[in-house]
């Protein structure tokens, strides 16, 4: 079934408006689903300045229902995803609160070093920093992969972006490798040099 707000045939004369290209000032019309269009005058991709990107931010079908997502809103998503993980993993840990503690620290400190590092992805980072102390086999209950896995899932994370996270997570429990070692990404350095920061500060 097709959201009514991109079903045309619940559109009104609103639904096709005219405005002018934000970098050079010509005209541009625009259809109320188009998430952004090209100015032809200029090739400048601009952002539809009426559509709401209220549903989209939590909608889990948001990309198929309006096509390639601006990076605006596919940051918005993980930022609200990222939260919901760290509520979830809290909960988990209870009246724990040194491992709270640390889980925030190092993703406080993950978060700031994948914004001045190219190449990281600052979802993945975050998300593996708040996740890496939860794989506990000899813990009560024990904790799996299968664990993280569910939490990502139900927190709201496609497939892939489970599987990345997971990998990192694994690869933190392994020796770290030399800095150019084949398979030590920058992701996972990263979740490194955060966990040794923060076992620093404790």
């Amino acid at each position: 079934m097709q959201c009514p707000g991109q079903d045309s045939r619940f559109w009104d004369s609103s639904a096709v408006f005219e405005t002018t290209c934000e970098k050079c000032g010509a005209e541009m019309e625009f259809f109320k689903d188009d998430a952004r269009r090209i100015c032809k005058n200029c090739g400048h991709r601009m952002l539809n300045p009426k559509m709401d990107f209220g549903c989209a931010s939590y909608c889990p079908y948001a990309e198929q229902c309006l096509g390639e997502l601006p990076p605006e809103l596919l940051k918005k998503k993980q930022e609200e995803l990222v939260d919901k993980v760290a509520v979830a993993v809290k909960k988990l840990y209870g009246d724990d609160f040194t491992r709270i503690g640390h889980a925030g620290r190092v993703a406080n400190r993950a978060a700031q070093l994948a914004a001045d590092t190219e190449g990281a992805n600052p979802a993945v980072v975050r998300l593996a920093a708040y996740l890496h102390d939860l794989y506990q086999p000899a813990a009560e209950p024990p904790r799996s992969f299968a664990d993280i896995r569910r939490l990502l899932a139900e927190a709201g994370a496609n497939p892939g972006l489970v599987e990345e996270v997971c990998r990192v997570v694994e690869q933190l429990r392994q020796p770290a490798a030399a800095p150019t070692a084949e398979g030590e990404d920058i992701n996972l350095q990263i979740i490194r040099k955060a966990h040794r920061a923060a076992e620093q500060q404790q």
